[in-house]
């Protein structure tokens, strides 16, 4: 990985605001209908996520087309196998937090709700679907867009795919079952990734399990060409299918990859606090600049995100992936409630609406987050938050 600059994460952010302003100005054409598109093959079927002006940003409509349309194939016979890419130069960015940030402006927090229900039960239909699944990470694949992928069969990246989970720098938590994945990495690679939301290449991916195959881009329509010629529901087939285009690649000498000893050292330990102490001890230690670039992006995170996705990651090492599902659901809806702070609302505006890149953290400072607030992003949810429209393994996780 090249060395993580603090301009690259910034400029994400204010890629996807502009393109959310464009989204705005073309509405009208942009056809509900058409926002998840599908190709049919021999035995198998391709979703399209088709917000290319919004990096596919996921939006509560794509979410209930996708859970049509995976429940449809899971029981459909004649399909041995399902796919999904993206349209333009992204997989997929995430969720559609800027939607999030209307809705909760406007006081429409069912609406939120909702968002968040239909895109973790598609995130568990596809960690659970009976059908193997293989996901074309051709782009920026960010948040939820990791979410939509890294549960299913296969995940091919290539040399334009970049991946994250930038949640802490908008006052939120790595969700979408990253508490899952991430905490399943090697070493405490996980917690370095949602702590800091540094950027991963397709290479990186790779090396450290996200991505199963990697090939170059140029490849990516002889991939699709040849899946779609499949007749089988063999993972096995599929998986000699991925791997006559694969290609055998190494990250950079530059790459977190090549620090995993560090990260260990300073990621493994038990507070935010010492994360970051032993991250400058090292800083003043070797001369590298990479522990000042995570520094950096630590400090510029939400300090109580930074806490809550710390306990996240290390309870969903010893959580099944629906229990660290339900638990994301309780933190989100309690994210966007503002009941403890405001601190989701405040990074969205901060750097998609008004992109002054300068939010105002509530609590500012680590020393000022009791345990109390970290503990209500844990807290069961009461009776009457209880959504009874969450797939039944996910009811019964809430007892």
């Amino acid at each position: 990985m090249r060395r993580l600059k603090i301009s690259n994460i910034s400029r994400y952010f204010n890629d996807l605001r502009a393109l959310s302003q464009h989204r705005t100005s073309s509405s009208l054409t942009d056809d509900l209908c058409n926002q998840v598109l599908v190709e049919g093959k021999a035995n198998s079927r391709m979703a399209i996520l088709n917000r290319p002006s919004a990096l596919n940003a996921l939006n509560t409509n794509m979410g209930a087309k996708l859970n049509k349309l995976f429940k449809a194939w899971e029981n459909d016979p004649n399909i041995g196998f399902v796919s999904m890419k993206g349209s333009g130069r992204a997989f997929c960015a995430g969720g559609d937090i800027v939607s999030l940030y209307h809705f909760m402006n406007q006081g429409k927090l069912e609406e939120c709700k909702d968002f968040f229900r239909t895109l973790y039960s598609f995130i568990y239909l596809l960690g659970t679907h009976l059908k193997p699944h293989v996901a074309i990470l051709n782009g920026v694949t960010m948040g939820g867009g990791a979410g939509v992928s890294i549960p299913g069969t296969f995940r091919v990246a290539c040399g334009k795919t970049v991946f994250a989970t930038p949640e802490t720098l908008i006052g939120f938590h790595p969700d979408a079952g990253a508490s899952f994945y991430l905490s399943h990495l090697p070493g405490h690679l996980g917690e370095f990734l949602a702590l800091t939301g540094a950027k991963l290449n397709g290479a990186e991916m790779m090396a450290c399990g996200l991505a199963t195959h990697y090939s170059v881009s140029e490849k990516l329509p002889l991939i699709e060409e040849e899946l779609g010629k499949l007749v089988t529901d063999d993972p096995s087939v599929i998986e000699a299918c991925l791997e006559k285009y694969s290609d055998l690649v190494y990250p950079d000498k530059n790459s977190v990859i090549h620090r995993i000893d560090i990260v260990d050292k300073c990621f493994g330990l038990d507070t935010v606090e010492e994360i970051i102490d032993s991250l400058e001890s090292e800083a003043s230690l070797i001369n590298d600049p990479w522990c000042g670039s995570t520094l950096r992006l630590l400090k510029e995170a939400s300090p109580l995100s930074l806490k809550v996705s710390l306990r996240s990651i290390r309870e969903g090492r010893f959580q099944t992936f629906d229990e660290c599902l339900v638990r994301e659901y309780r933190m989100s809806l309690q994210g966007v409630s503002r009941l403890i702070s405001g601190d989701f609302y405040e990074g969205v505006r901060a750097r998609m609406v008004d992109r002054d890149i300068a939010p105002k953290w509530s609590p500012p400072s680590l020393e000022q987050v009791s345990e109390d607030m970290v503990d209500h992003y844990f807290s069961p949810l009461s009776e009457s938050e209880l959504d009874l429209e969450l797939p039944t393994k996910l009811r019964e996780a809430f007892n």
